[in-house]
């Protein structure tokens, strides 16, 4: 079935008009076909993996030993969140109620209530990727807004734009401000669901704490270096993990920002606004697919073990279309070097002097 489909259509030349989303999705329907097994033992197969990371933080006597073992396990919580925020578009299994817990479940090490994330990501964030006023993941500052900020605020923006500290930007704009028992200037709509999710990880923490604690007294380690291992190193390495992540798939300098809705959905965003990361030696596989971003964005329904053909496929049919970028600490620097601040009246990233360091949308 697929290989039929995928001879009934040619490939979109640069010069002509964006197809349709409903004719792209076309495409890559016969790749959003969903498992149950599968996604399941991914599931276990990570939890294992964070399991021996975490319990290796507490054999190993060495403190580089354990802060390694720490940082590990803060990927490999980052494994089972993509596994969590495919659950979460209901793209993991065919079933839905199995999406919601096996979601629940592979978000605990990451401390994020699912619901919460289900409408900051699945609704604000796909819903207007790149509008200014609605998306608000690196949603940059325009010059003025940037000279009305309080000088501590400057600062911070400064910081989270240097390209080191991706994971103080999610930690505070993302997960404090938005997830973790948000206030209601952040999150007006108050959900019993809420309160329950941030119950769940807050109980998931504190069981967190106690296993750790229970593990030093019965070995007659130290809980502090015991909690900094097998806690913050984790907690933090995740941080710093997501935080890199949603920067790279929609700040680039191809990649533009909209204040204008009309002009923002004649930009056809789900494929203009977000960026197709590359990495060699299998990396993207071991990041369980998500820089294959665009294919996500243009079917969210794709499941993550089928991402990389879906990603192809696209690019196969829209040559020239799609942002891809292969990466280099070079080019990631370069780009937090240029992305700075937007100016909408000139469609372009500017640096804080207000030089324009990338060109206007065609």
């Amino acid at each position: 079935m697929a290989g039929s489909m995928s001879t009934s259509y040619a490939p979109v030349p640069p010069a002509a008009a964006m197809p349709h989303r409903k004719q792209i999705r076309q495409w890559l329907l016969p790749l959003a076909e969903r498992a149950t097994l599968r996604p399941i033992l991914l599931l276990a197969f990570d939890y294992v993996l964070l399991l021996a990371a975490l319990a290796g933080t507490a054999f190993f006597a060495g403190a580089w030993a354990k802060l390694a073992c720490g940082l590990a396990a803060g990927f490999v919580t980052g494994r089972l969140f993509i596994i969590g925020h495919d659950a979460c578009h209901q793209s993991l299994t065919p079933r839905r109620r199995l999406n919601h817990w096996l979601g629940r479940i592979a978000f605990l090490p990451s401390l994020t209530p699912y619901s919460l994330w289900e409408v900051g990501h699945n609704v604000v964030h796909h819903g207007y990727t790149n509008l200014k006023g609605f998306d608000f993941v690196w949603a940059p500052f325009t010059a003025q807004e940037y000279a009305a900020l309080t000088p501590v605020q400057r600062v911070l923006d400064r910081v989270y734009r240097s390209g080191w500290a991706p994971g103080l930007y999610y930690l505070v704009e993302v997960w404090w401000k938005r997830m973790f028992f948000p206030g209601r200037r952040h999150m007006p709509t108050r959900r019993r669901a809420f309160l329950l999710d941030n119950l769940l990880v807050s109980a998931f923490a504190l069981a967190w704490f106690a296993a750790l604690w229970l593990v030093a007294d019965s070995t007659q380690q130290s809980f502090a270096t015991l909690l900094l291992a097998g806690f913050a190193a984790p907690f933090v390495s995740w941080l710093s993990m997501i935080g890199f992540v949603v920067y790279v798939h929609h700040t680039h300098t191809a990649v533009h920002w909209h204040a204008d809705r009309a002009g923002w959905s004649r930009a056809q965003p789900f494929v203009s606004t977000t960026v197709h990361l590359t990495f060699p030696y299998g990396i993207g596989a071991v990041l369980h697919h998500i820089m294959e971003h665009t294919a996500h964005h243009v079917d969210m329904t794709i499941p993550l073990y089928r991402l990389e053909k879906a990603q192809a496929k696209l690019e196969e049919m829209l040559p020239g279309r799609i942002v891809i970028q292969p990466f280099s600490w070079k080019w990631y620097f370069g780009t937090a070097r240029k992305c700075k601040l937007y100016d909408f009246e000139r469609d372009c990233w500017t640096d804080y002097a207000g030089r324009a360091t990338s060109s206007p949308a065609a």
